[in-house]
């Protein structure tokens, strides 16, 4: 996992110094400030920030907001030692969470984390098939050796990911014919063949000897998983 920074500003040294030894000692780097004056230039570098809410000059419900507005993706977590709702409601109208003084350390550093978690960005599911990568809510293919993307044809798409919802299984021209174009398939129909041809001149790394799309002689086709 890659090494996660956390801004973290409280004027009171003896608490500080508790909370960033702890939270160095579970594998994050911590920068602390004792004001709000340098938070936003501060939290350019970090992954999330821990405020609290008593602070001297800018009060933490300012620097929290203004975080909100420069980092909008940035997680934000209010820490204070007042327990009034009005104060919890107040910060939770931007932050991301809220925490009451006093804390126990495993209960911030998991509160944090799942701060993270929520906030990261959802990474596309990729498929791999021999040497390509398929994005398939992105309906995009790359070449996994060169990084380029594979660009289809409406037909020879759906004809790929339906043989990749189907994968390992020997599938007829019928069912394939049936499924893409949505009507029946009338014997000796060249036209399945032709997709799967060009189709092949694209995904294949030698079209001539296919390894991702396979002919089953008499029967169809399939693609191995």
């Amino acid at each position: 996992m890659t090494k996660k920074t956390v801004l973290y500003i409280e004027d009171e040294r003896q608490i500080g110094e508790w909370v960033v030894r702890n939270l160095e000692e579970r594998g994050y780097d911590v920068v602390w400030l004792e004001s709000g004056d340098e938070a936003s230039q501060a939290a350019e570098q970090c992954d999330a920030a821990v405020l609290d809410i008593m602070l001297p000059g800018l009060d933490g419900f300012t620097v929290g907001k203004r975080l909100k507005r420069d980092r909008p993706s940035m997680p934000v977590m209010m820490l204070s030692a007042r327990t009034a709702i009005d104060d919890k409601i107040e910060a939770l109208k931007f932050a991301d969470d809220y925490l009451t003084k006093p804390f126990h350390p495993d209960e911030l550093a998991a509160r944090i984390e799942v701060m993270l978690r929520r906030s990261a960005p959802a990474q596309p599911e990729v498929r791999k098939v021999g040497h390509l990568l398929v994005y398939e809510q992105q309906n995009r293919i790359e070449d996994a050796d060169s990084g380029e993307e594979i660009a289809l044809t409406g037909k020879q798409f759906y004809i790929f990911m339906y043989f990749l919802r189907h994968i390992g299984q020997i599938l007829t021209k019928e069912q394939i014919y049936e499924a893409v174009w949505g009507e029946p398939y009338i014997d000796g129909d060249k036209t399945l063949m032709v997709h799967i041809r060009y189709l092949r001149e694209k995904i294949e790394q030698d079209p001539g000897n296919p390894t991702i799309v396979e002919t089953i002689r008499g029967i169809g086709y399939r693609v191995r998983g």
